[in-house]
């Protein structure tokens, strides 16, 4: 399976239910719009919609649902992505994540701000862990 070959590194360090969920999710894009860019990202979509990133990887969500305004919004709208981070989760559970990831600040940060250090931690995480 071309998916399973070209798996994204955070998902292979993810749940074996996250990573069967991007590979069906990616086999039947294929099927429907061809190899591409768009296969990987409706993939992605179908994995943000259970699960969340923590660091350089995948857990699952509390609740399903969409993940931030973009996953809501569908395909053509112009709001931005979190990145895998659970924008629409509580500010408690994020003040959790970030406290795992050991973001500095993060009592006095407003929800929106603990987005962004978040995705930031998450990718600085993961690129430490391809390196």
């Amino acid at each position: 399976m071309p998916a399973r070959e070209d798996m994204p590194s955070t998902l292979k360090r993810s749940p074996k239910k996250a990573q069967e969920t991007y590979v069906k999710t990616h086999d039947s894009a294929v099927e429907q719009y061809g190899e591409g860019e768009r296969a990987h990202r409706t993939a992605f979509s179908a994995v943000k919609h259970s699960f969340e990133k923590v660091g350089d990887h995948w857990e699952p969500k509390a609740e399903k649902g969409p993940s931030d305004a973009k996953a809501a919004g569908g395909r053509d709208t112009r709001a931005e992505t979190a990145g895998g981070v659970d924008a629409n989760a509580s500010k408690a559970h994020l003040m959790d994540i970030a406290k795992r990831l050991d973001i500095s600040g993060r009592s006095k940060m407003t929800k929106s701000e603990l987005v962004d250090a978040i995705q930031k931690a998450n990718n600085r995480s993961t690129r430490k862990a391809r390196g």
